[in-house]
């Protein structure tokens, strides 16, 4: 077993991803070795903590590593990301969970990952490393390894919101816009690579603002870049589509930005949105999405609800069950509300968990049920896809076209990487498949 060797293992959202492609380049160009789990010295565990299950998740695992390093003393575990700073007791809850740690880093040290690493192999154990100076992770240039088709992006870190359920600006803080110089310079740098596919992450898009120059001022300008490429904007707040319907008109508009809106609803009772501190009328929300689908019949709607909110009645869920209804998004990430530390709603009356789960099921339900019909519409549609990656299946390809739908195509000849033409020629639920065509 070498050394310097290390494996990252990651959990939770697009932010987290970027900072472990952030730490692994690092570690690379510092002559470290990615290794598999087995054969890595190092195991740098890149924590989320945003939902009670994650957590029990990660606990588990890290218990688990306490007692890989207790029978072999060569692996060194470092732990990272958002779940040991979000609240006071949770740093020592961690010590107490892994005594055998090697180190436990903030979000704010993944640029000197390896002189802890080097620090480490000196000798040293139980590090804490925590800074205040915030960086601009942007400024990182990521190296991928050959071959890659998707890179990642962060335009900003933290938020400016008080949702009463969310534990994770404890850890990230407010919100840091990245200089959008170094943003742009980072989208040049990996589409130099080949990269094809760019996510731009952040714990919430529609609020970037740096100096005078806001979201749709830095998307225009990396539309302009003489490459073939799609870039997918993250979450927005429902609160730019009521104050600024205008902007994500222009952004949508833009080619190569894909014709995606992840835009997290929460809830469709307007009681509860109140107790979450959302800011907006679900009243609101309808009016501007008819406005946008208007414009965009092929948009793809994402948005998230929290089930079982504390105070949530029947009728408030049946809200939220009609908007759904109208809504019909695309895709539908479902909550199953857990209180998170350090929070407000942890301190609110909470709903039996049983009844948190039905109503989950039933969401669940309605939503399989909408995809039967829900895509019908792109039958027999022409247009250019992205191949993304090969399946399973070695002689089918998966790529997404201008509104991110997910597109199956059978054929061995197919390279990921290029832009093809194809037609759909069959819907199954969320997926379409379809068939490369000459043009």
């Amino acid at each position: 077993m070498e050394n310097k060797s290390f494996f990252i293992e990651t959990y939770g959202c697009s932010s987290n991803k970027a900072d472990s492609n952030i730490m692994r380049d690092i570690l690379k160009k510092s002559e470290y070795e990615e290794k598999t789990f087995n054969e890595a010295t190092f195991i740098i565990i890149n924590t989320c903590a945003v939902k009670e299950q994650t957590e029990n998740k990660i606990k588990a695992r890290l218990k688990d590593l306490n007692k890989l390093t207790l029978k072999n003393q060569n692996k060194r575990i470092i732990i990272g990301g958002c779940l040991p700073q979000i609240n006071d007791n949770y740093l020592e809850k961690i010590k107490k969970i892994i005594p055998n740690y090697a180190a436990i880093i903030d979000l704010n040290t993944i640029f000197d990952i390896s002189d802890i690493l080097d620090e480490i192999l000196e000798g040293k154990k139980n590090l804490v490393v925590l800074k205040k100076a915030h960086l601009d992770k942007a400024m990182h240039l990521v190296d991928y390894s050959e071959g890659k088709v998707t890179g990642i992006v962060p335009i900003s870190e933290g938020c400016l919101g008080s949702c009463t359920y969310c534990c994770v600006k404890n850890a990230r803080g407010r919100l840091r816009c990245y200089n959008p110089n170094n943003i742009l310079l980072n989208v040049e740098h990996q589409l130099s690579q080949g990269i094809k596919q760019i996510y731009f992450t952040s714990q919430d898009c529609s609020i970037y603002q740096y100096n005078d120059i806001g979201l749709f001022d830095i998307l225009k300008e990396i539309n302009s870049i003489d490459k073939d490429f799609f870039l997918r904007v993250g979450m927005i707040n429902p609160r730019l589509l009521i104050n600024d319907i205008d902007q994500i008109i222009k952004i949508l508009k833009l080619q190569k930005v894909y014709q995606f809106l992840h835009i997290p609803i929460q809830s469709g009772s307007d009681d509860v949105l109140k107790r979450m501190k959302r800011p907006y009328l679900i009243s609101e929300i309808i009016n501007k999405i008819n406005d946008l689908r208007d414009k965009f019949p092929y948009l793809t709607i994402s948005t998230d609800i929290i089930c079982g909110f504390p105070g949530e009645s029947e009728y408030d869920f049946y809200k939220t069950i009609n908007f759904i209804k109208w809504l019909k998004p695309e895709i539908l990430n479902i909550s199953k509300f857990t209180a998170r530390p350090g929070t407000i709603a942890k301190n609110m009356e909470q709903l039996d968990s049983k009844l948190i789960k039905e109503r989950s099921i039933r969401l669940t339900n309605l939503f399989k049920n909408s995809l039967k019909t829900l895509n019908l519409k792109w039958k027999d549609w022409e247009g250019r896809v992205l191949l993304l990656h090969r399946t399973k299946n070695k002689n089918q390809v998966f790529g997404r076209n201008h509104a991110y739908k997910n597109i199956f195509l059978d054929d061995q000849n197919a390279k990921v990487g290029d832009f093809v033409n194809v037609k759909i020629h069959e819907i199954k639920g969320f997926n379409l498949f379809g068939k490369i065509i000459e043009k």
